[in-house]
């Protein structure tokens, strides 16, 4: 029998991430306590986005807004890497990169968490930013599966490819 497989990934699903973004920039636009604050929020490239207000706390408000909106769109709070927010002349502003992919050192982390403590007979490879994970017994890849998602990284984890 072939062994059966998943992937341990840390994607981003950036439709889901523009339209809580969207979702935000509406509900600023039209909330009393942002208006004349100068607030708003947009895309800055690719993997970024940058909140501009008028002082910080309304910045800040803008950032929760946000990620009120990411929570109800079920896209994990891990994927924000948030700044303080900065003067910039007259206005207050925070710069969010979007993180994605899982780096060498975490890879290591997990493959030595499913070796450590694992089911035997499980094995796992790291594969460019993410993890393959492979086993004779799908109820093996179902406990690590589970053994990984009970562990706080400060990143989000997912798992594609089940075969």
């Amino acid at each position: 029998m072939a062994d059966s497989s998943f992937d341990i990934v840390s994607k981003i699903d950036r439709q889901e991430v523009d339209n809580a973004l969207g979702q935000a920039a509406r509900e600023i636009a039209t909330r009393f306590d942002f208006k004349g604050t100068g607030a708003k929020i947009e895309w800055q490239g690719e993997q970024a986005i940058e909140i501009t207000a008028s002082a910080d706390d309304r910045a800040t408000a803008v950032l929760d807004v946000f990620k009120q909106k990411l929570v109800k769109r079920d896209v994990s709070l891990k994927v924000l890497d948030a700044s303080e927010p900065r003067q910039s002349g007259t206005v207050s502003k925070i710069g969010i990169t979007l993180k994605e992919g899982i780096t060498s050192e975490d890879a290591k982390k997990i493959t030595k968490l499913i070796r450590d403590e694992g089911p035997k007979g499980v094995k796992a490879q790291i594969q460019g930013d993410e993890l393959r994970v492979s086993s004779k017994k799908r109820d093996d890849l179902q406990a690590v599966q589970a053994l990984v998602r009970q562990q706080d990284y400060d990143f989000a984890v997912q798992f594609t490819n089940y075969r």
